[in-house]
């Protein structure tokens, strides 16, 4: 990993010349230092006061100037512009940020990591993932169309709870409307294939109505999209994958609706409600591809068997907050949420689902279906501390439980046993201004207190048992193994001059392993679940190094980046190609640079990213705590370099940007060649004019129509040629939106 040291030191050094020339600009005022975190092409609206961007995801009214932490707020503008070119909240996410996995273009985010590992989806703080049985469906559980901002907490931490090994992908919904009467917004758009097919045709409708009387205000919306088949760039169809499921040749609805009441004049009660729901239209079924000739699956018209795989996210919440309690600002939220995870049957049946006491062997169809609901409470408390200002506190209590199964539901049989998860953390933070801002200091600790219950269970028959010479489940004792342990951060920020910050930290984040991978796969008897360390938290700890420079026309960061566990999780495809999940020591380390400046043409913004990662983990047999095997494509994302150039003048809104994927050999005393990858580039234009009537929008995606495979499939499954999916090719997606 010498070389990522090497490129670290080197492009802070360049910061730290190109911050130079930005000296010599004016000073700019708090409000923009504050909002610093904003991406250089666009504000994030925020529910706060105008002149201040609080991230809610940090759980402090503190700017994110005054942490020693790398964040970044996708705002509005962006973030729907990234919608338009590649479709999901998610695509968003991972065009923007260079640390992020590209996307597979597929309901399933499996393998999509942050910094090289899993971020936690939340929605309002509400945790989306499902990390008891890990779906790697939470990408997409409400519309873009209501988020309002992405909040982005790089590295692992533990302010949101359970599942920011990776960072936090924070959404937060519309807020409530700011005149007196009736507002709202209207979106119609239409999407095309390069060749203008009829099944490629895909469309979408969007409506938010927002009213405030005095103290009161509601919002109410309604989102609904088909989406049609994808084809790549040489005109085929892409590959559609029934099992984990499509966004493509699919239908999907999204309500959300928000109803606020202000007690006073910094007190405010909000309920939050959303539903999203996501089907695959079952009209297509795959065409093997052949990875030897480089020739990517497709698909045909066909009807596939059993029932499509479909995505059901549900949430409700109800928050109390005031800005202004005894001086101090408070927060509270109380939810439910429940997700409904049903993933297709294959065209053929699947070894790991057969039970000869139903059918024969290699005649079962079956398909599973993940459940999982959670109830949460948080609350939190933060003012300075009376006759020492400079001083601020933060406490609060996070709970949360939540209950996670996934069942055979052809044949109504358990495959992972219902999994009960408990966790009660209280937290504090602290954070110390010295010499007037030139210094602060920030730390705290958060104590995790979980327990983890599985009743007794039989596993089920399976032609994965295998190796044991038998399909024959075995039975697993079950119990309720508690797991606790202290987490702290810590860090300090130099700010010298005013828009020019350094900061180091330390953080320690946690998640639960995929518990029912883990539970489905047990094959041995006499295992008990008490003392079967293998579903153990996974700690994973982050250090960090950043300078950033936000002055006159320069805004420029630059951020070196460790992580370790002891025994983390990484997925590796069996015998019977099902992926398992293996507890061992991972290392990762990355640094990642960004440079936006205006140009003298006013109007126009250039930007550039770059992220370099490198991950390993012990490989042996016996694990001696050494890593000496690099992690591959379904467990860290490649090297990256993006490209953009933006402009904003008056009515018109233009940008063109490219993503370079680096090609990656993957080393180590465990490799497969063929899992290698050879790198590609994608490149997406977007154009926007208000007329006045609304605003009429252009976005291309794959402008320059380059035929590519994306990056999960080229790292994975090497001898699968049903799992060889080509990128989409050029795509037009035209569109009008208007807010009255």
């Amino acid at each position: 990993m010498r070389r990522i040291r090497v490129a670290a030191t080197a492009a802070v050094s360049l910061l730290a010349l190109t911050a130079g020339p930005a000296f010599a600009q004016p000073a700019i005022p708090d409000a923009e230092a504050d909002g610093a975190v904003e991406s250089a092409e666009g504000a994030a609206e925020t529910e706060q006061s105008s002149d201040t961007v609080v991230v809610t995801a940090a759980r402090t009214a503190l700017p994110p100037s005054a942490l020693p932490l790398t964040i970044d707020v996708i705002g509005k503008e962006d973030l729907d512009q990234q919608i338009a070119i590649a479709g999901s909240v998610t695509d968003a996410v991972a065009n923007l940020t260079p640390s992020f996995s590209p996307t597979r273009q597929k309901l399933s985010g499996a393998g999509e990591t942050l910094r090289g590992r899993s971020p936690l989806y939340a929605i309002n703080g509400i945790p989306q993932s499902t990390p008891l049985r890990d779906g790697s469906r939470d990408g997409f559980t409400i519309d873009g169309f209501f988020v309002d901002r992405v909040e982005l907490i790089y590295g692992s931490n533990a302010l949101q709870g359970i599942g920011g090994t990776g960072g936090i992908v924070n959404q937060v919904t519309v807020g409530a409307p700011r005149v007196e009467g009736l507002s709202g917004r209207a979106l119609v758009q239409g999407t095309f294939d390069n060749d203008f097919n009829g099944d490629g045709f895909g469309s979408k409708v969007a409506g938010l109505a927002q009213y405030r009387a005095g103290r009161f205000d509601a919002s109410v919306g309604a989102a609904y999209e088909t989406r049609g088949l994808y084809y790549d760039a040489e005109g085929r169809p892409v590959g559609i994958n029934l099992t984990q499921g499509e966004t493509m040749d699919s239908d999907a609805v999204s309500l959300f609706g928000r109803f606020g009441y202000e007690l006073s004049s910094s007190a405010r009660l909000d309920l939050i409600l959303s539903r999203f729901e996501l089907e695959g239209n079952h009209r297509y079924v795959p065409v093997a591809g052949n990875r030897l000739t480089g020739l990517p699956t497709s698909s045909r018209i066909g009807t596939p068997p059993l029932l499509p795989a479909t995505n059901l996210a549900e949430s409700a919440s109800l928050s109390l907050t005031d800005g202004d309690l005894w001086g101090g600002n408070f927060t509270s939220q109380l939810f439910v949420s429940r997700t409904q995870e049903t993933f297709g049957a294959d065209v053929n049946p699947q070894p790991s689902q057969q039970d000869p006491t139903i059918a024969p062997v290699g005649t079962l169809f079956d398909q599973t279906e993940n459940r999982s609901r959670k109830i949460g409470a948080r609350a939190s408390y933060e003012r300075a501390i009376p006759g020492f200002e400079d001083l601020t506190a933060t406490v609060g209590l996070d709970a949360l439980w939540d209950r996670t199964e996934q069942r055979l539901i052809a044949t109504d049989r358990t495959y992972v046993p219902p999994t009960y998860f408990r966790s009660l953390a209280p937290f504090t933070q602290l954070n110390l201004r010295l010499l007037d801002g030139l210094f602060r200091l920030a730390g705290g600790a958060r104590w995790e207190n979980i327990e983890i219950k599985i009743d007794d269970y039989r596993s089920i028959a399976s032609t994965t048992l295998g190796t044991l010479g038998r399909y024959e489940g075995v039975d697993v004792a079950g119990g309720s193994p508690t797991f606790d342990d202290l987490l702290l951060n810590g860090g300090i920020i130099v700010e010298p001059l005013q828009g020019v910050r350094a900061y180091a930290s330390y953080a320690e984040g946690f998640t639960v392993p995929d518990v029912g991978r883990i539970t489905r796969s047990i094959g041995t008897p006499g295992v008990d679940i008490d003392s079967f360390l293998d579903i153990s938290p996974i700690v994973s700890n982050n250090r960090e190094v950043g300078v950033e420079v936000r002055r006159g026309p320069l805004d420029a960061s630059v951020s070196y980046f460790w992580s370790s566990s002891d025994k983390g999780q990484l997925l590796f495809l069996n015998a019977n190609n099902v992926f398992d999940v293996e507890r061992l020591r991972v290392e990762i380390e990355g640094i990642e640079v960004n440079l936006g400046i205006a140009t003298p043409i006013d109007g126009l913004r250039l930007s550039i990213g770059y992220a370099d990662l490198e991950g390993r983990y012990d490989s042996d047999s016996t694990p001696d705590g050494i890593v000496d095997t690099d992690l591959d494509g379904v467990n860290i994302s490649p090297d990256r370099l993006n490209l953009a150039a933006i402009f904003n003048r008056g009515p018109l809104a233009l940008r063109l940007q490219s993503q370079h994927y680096l090609s990656r050999s993957f080393v180590g005393k465990v490799r497969d060649p063929r899992n290698d990858f050879g790198g590609y580039d994608v490149v997406d234009a977007y154009a926007r004019y208000d007329t006045g009537l609304g605003g009429i929008s252009l976005a291309v995606q794959n402008l320059l129509n380059a035929q590519y495979v994306d990056y999960s499939s080229d790292t994975r499954r090497p001898t699968d040629n049903f799992a060889f999916f080509a990128g989409r090719g050029r795509t037009f997606t035209l569109s009008w939106d208007y807010r009255f």
